[in-house]
């Protein structure tokens, strides 16, 4: 075993041939939270395997050599009172537990089986296809959540960030056994897997469980194709019969640990993260034009996005988008009061302090930092960084990426005719 030297919130080690363990002992919690990340998602796809990285997420809980029944994988968990459960992004699948700590030689066992151990039976991938397929079709079926889908596609194109991550059905149709015990056997390797604790367990012990449970092994996925330049697409529009117009307005912002990452988190702080928001204040509260308008960004290791999203009345689709742009446009014009920043940075900061007092929070910030990130912050060096943006910065920031030829709308609506929202979509 090969410890390193890092910041006393938290302890990691190497396994040899095993998974990266970073753990955070918190005294006195009754609950422990796990999340084991697998450094592959769909970014990792070829066109034809689309939808793989998410169809062995499912398949996993369908049974283990110790846990041979998706009943068994779930009792297990639940049987004590606790909660378990999964998700595939674009560059890395997370499988996480959160039971009280009594139980954690339980909870290692059972992500390790899920992991390391799944039986991946043919007639299970044959079942799964159909339930992947309704759960495609429900994505589908909500416009309020399909649209972020329809915006990767036009803002990335036909590439592995712009397809959906759950695939299509067609794609879908074509997974079997072979294939799905194929990726397993690449990407689902120890050496490929970071393991995050939060509770109040004894780093040196949490070693102990991971070695003894997930063993060695090594291998990784192919690797993923560099984004392509975006957007690809200025204006997407998808009609439907659907009662609101959901609108998706996005630009290219910053590569996942770029320095100025802090910046874009206040600047996106300020423009719509929350009901004290100028979106909030200006779209929603004064003009009247939406019930749900926000914004959020994404980032990927060599790209990234600043998003807004509203849900207004077909009718008013071009003067809410206007009304977006405008506070857009504010943000690279003005520099943002001093008040209003110090505002913004109580409420990003005073709720990461909160969040973190939980152990499954806990527990996704380390392990999403470990895989992902160039470094591990503790929660004092992420309060200075955000503590040390300057109104210049988010100004300065603001005018790079707030460009009138780098904007990209996509729209699901009833009626949404192009040419309106062509000449909406302008900056003032």
């Amino acid at each position: 075993m090969l410890p390193c030297s890092i910041p006393a919130m938290f302890e990691r080690t190497q396994l040899p041939g095993g998974p990266r363990v970073i753990s955070a002992r918190m005294p006195d919690t009754r609950s422990l939270s796990i999340a084991v990340t697998v450094l592959v998602g769909s970014r990792h796809e070829r066109r034809r395997d689309a939808g793989l990285a998410h169809f062995m997420e499912h398949i996993t809980f369908r049974g283990t050599q110790a846990l041979p029944s998706s009943r068994a994988v779930s009792e297990a968990i639940e049987g004590v009172g606790g909660t378990s459960n999964a998700s595939t992004d674009r560059e890395s699948t997370v499988y996480w537990v959160r039971l009280p700590v009594r139980h954690a030689e339980r909870a290692f066992h059972v992500l390790s089986e899920l992991l390391v151990r799944p039986l991946l039976r043919d007639e299970d991938v044959l079942r799964e296809r159909d339930i992947i397929v309704e759960e495609i079709r429900s994505y589908r079926d909500d416009p309020g959540q399909y649209v972020f889908d329809l915006f990767d596609r036009s803002f990335y194109g036909d590439t592995a960030l712009g397809r959906e991550i759950a695939g299509d059905e067609a794609t879908i149709a074509t997974v079997d056994g072979p294939g799905i015990r194929d990726f397993w056997a690449t990407a689902y390797q120890p050496s490929n897997m970071v393991v995050a604790v939060a509770g109040d367990l004894p780093h040196e012990r949490i070693v102990e469980l991971v070695g003894a449970g997930f063993g060695t092994g090594t291998g990784a996925p192919e690797p993923w194709l560099p984004a392509t330049p975006a957007p690809c697409n200025r204006l997407t529009i998808e009609r439907r019969r659907t009662a609101q117009a959901h609108l998706c307005l996005g630009l290219p912002a910053l590569p996942r640990d770029h320095p100025d990452q802090w910046v874009l988190e206040l600047l996106d702080a300020v423009l719509g993260d929350g009901s004290s928001s100028r979106l909030f204040l200006s779209v929603r509260e004064e003009a009247g034009l939406a019930y749900d308008v926000h914004s959020f960004q994404t980032d990927y290791a060599d790209s990234g996005m600043l998003q807004v999203y509203a849900g207004v009345d077909p009718d008013d689709q071009a003067p809410a988008l206007t009304a977006i742009l405008a506070q857009l446009s504010r943000l690279r014009d003005e520099a943002v009061p001093a008040s209003e920043l110090d505002k913004a940075r109580a409420y990003v900061t005073g709720r990461l302090e909160l969040r973190l007092e939980e152990t499954r929070s806990m527990c996704s910030w380390l392990g999403s930092q470990e895989a992902l990130h160039d470094r591990v912050l503790t929660l004092d060096e992420a309060l200075e960084a955000l503590d040390a943006v300057t109104p210049d910065q988010i100004q300065d920031l603001a005018q790079r990426l707030i460009r009138d030829e780098l904007l990209s709308l996509a729209v699901i609506s009833p009626r949404a005719a192009a040419r309106p929202l062509e000449r909406a979509l302008r900056l003032p």
